[in-house]
């Protein structure tokens, strides 16, 4: 059965290091802590001494000041690893932890889990081909020496590394190393810990390049386990969760995340919040629990990343200005319809379709597989299919030798519905109003993701209100932009009213649109 060595680096709260140290151990786990020399000495004197009597506690022989993007946090861990490898022989695993961390699942399904999976959890991406790495520097990183902190002296940092290139003292990593980049937060194996122990000890090379090299712990274990496990045996994933915004800054997790915390699919989490009392109380007592079962939704990145971006998407800030083409032309009508239920705008093409002979496209701009003719390369994604918009769709109505054509869009491509309403040729809108009922909206959250299988119910009574009023803000803002030829037909509305609007969106007689528009079942769900 799995055991485990949790190698924790912390320099505050010394309260809930103790505690934190007792519930994991108190599993039969163990744990090796470094303490940041930099911190309040009397913090680490009350964790040694309330600690000291637990014999599945060590501690680091050597503290050092650990500093953000420093080599100083890899040394720590080195540290802290070396005194867990000595302490504990039994140890079968080795989990780095912070303390901010907070199991999220029972010992008993972390022990199983780990059995089950003879491998190395630690995320490990090709450093220079991958994009881990999103915005600020990245060779940079590696081929300058790095002896100042760039948050503490900026200007030293930045001064350095301009000498540098200006001298050209840049440098290449050892040649028989392929670098790796990925989250800090790994779980290794006894054997790998002992494997990367070894070859250290012998490669001083290894050590003295990354020693200098700027935000290290995301790139030194990764670089040396890849290059000393077999890559059958990674799982280039971490067993923390954790997420991070905008702006790069980790998200913290308070009281009301309990029930989304259990259900992903990962053993630890970061960062709970201090002040999250009730939450760090519940995962406590879960971690020494029993025969639970967890149902894993794995819902947390999406549903955050929907719920922040809220104010984001064409709120606050200007949309977006993708690269548009040339008019469809003068002469051209496109005829748009808009509905958030897709099967009910296809449901009207159909009807459409036998009534007129006006080709129709389903939702070309949403789903990939709609159907479309071979149109050189253009089709064959949506991210091309939108950048290059006015060209597929002129290439559309040459493809099908006609001046007029249909074609559905969700109401949430405003920026494309603005962009060919400013066309030269006609834009005609029609938008269909459809109601939305909690069953809908459910099966909707789990169609993109903001909801799984598992999801509790607690989770979807808080998010459905976001999910309708999301809907109901697309549709405003249709209605908001004012679009010179908008109508609209209602699942609530008249037939009358109805008909009549289709009859100005497809320019056909008043009984053909009241055709349309009785069909039966036209807005079942």
């Amino acid at each position: 059965m799995a055991k485990i060595a949790f190698i924790l680096l912390c320099h505050k709260d010394p309260d809930a290091i103790i505690r934190q140290a007792e519930k994991l151990t108190a599993a039969g786990d163990y744990m090796a802590i470094h303490f940041d020399a930099r911190a309040n000495p009397a913090h680490y004197d009350k964790i040694r001494t309330a600690l000291n009597g637990n014999a599945n506690v060590t501690f680091a022989r050597k503290r050092v000041k650990c500093g953000w993007g420093e080599w100083s946090l890899v040394q720590a861990t080195l540290h802290a690893v070396q005194a867990a490898v000595e302490a504990y022989p039994r140890a079968t695993h080795f989990y780095m932890l912070s303390g901010d961390c907070m199991a999220i699942k029972t010992a008993e399904y972390t022990h199983a889990f780990l059995d089950e999976h003879d491998a190395d959890f630690i995320e490990s991406f090709d450093y220079y081909n991958s994009d881990w790495i999103k915005t600020g520097m990245k060779e940079e990183r590696l081929i300058y020496r790095h002896f100042f902190n760039e948050r503490k002296y900026k200007r030293l940092f930045y001064a350095s590394m301009d000498l540098q290139r200006r001298l050209k003292l840049d440098r290449k990593p050892p040649d028989d190393i392929q670098i790796r980049i990925g989250s800090q937060w790994w779980c290794l194996r006894r054997e790998t810990v002992e494997k990367m122990l070894d070859f250290l000890k012998g490669r001083r090379d290894v050590m003295r390049f990354f020693a200098t090299t700027w935000i290290p712990d995301e790139t030194f274990f990764q670089t040396v386990v890849s290059h000393l496990v077999p890559e059958t045996e990674i799982r280039s994933r971490t067993l923390t969760f954790l997420m991070f915004t905008d702006y790069g800054m980790p998200v913290t997790f308070y009281n009301d995340h309990y029930d989304m915390l259990i259900s992903q699919d990962y053993l630890f989490a970061r960062k709970i919040s201090p002040e999250a009392s009730d939450l760090k109380r519940r995962l406590g007592l879960l971690y020494a629990a029993s025969g639970v079962e967890f149902q894993i939704s794995g819902e947390g990145p999406s549903l955050f990343k929907f719920l922040t971006g809220r104010g984001r998407v064409g709120r606050r800030f200007a949309s977006r200005f993708w690269e548009t083409e040339s008019t469809l032309g003068r002469e051209r009508e496109l005829l748009v319809v808009v509905c958030k239920k897709w099967h009910v705008a296809k449901r009207v093409l159909d009807r459409i379709r036998q009534t007129t002979n006006v080709p129709a496209v389903e939702y070309l701009f949403n789903e990939e597989d709609t159907p479309l003719p071979d149109l050189g390369g253009i089709q064959t994604s949506l991210e091309k299919r939108t950048r290059h918009r006015r060209a597929l769709m002129r290439m559309l109505f040459d493809y099908y030798e006609t001046d007029r054509m249909i074609v559905c869009m969700d109401p949430g491509n405003i920026e494309l519905l603005q962009d060919f309403a400013a066309d030269r040729s006609v834009t005609r809108l029609l938008e269909i109003e459809c109601g939305f009922t909690d069953e809908y909206l459910i099966g909707h959250a789990m169609r993109v993701g903001l909801a799984g299988e598992q999801t509790s119910t607690e989770t979807l009574e808080r998010l459905l209100p976001t999910i309708r009023n999301d809907m109901v803000f697309e549709s405003d803002r249709i209605k908001d932009a004012e679009f010179k030829n908008y109508t609209r037909i209602r699942e609530s509305g008249d037939l009358d009213d109805n008909a009549q609007a289709l009859a100005q969106f497809l320019s056909i007689p008043q009984d053909a649109a009241r055709d349309i528009a009785d069909s039966p079942h036209l807005f079942a769900d």
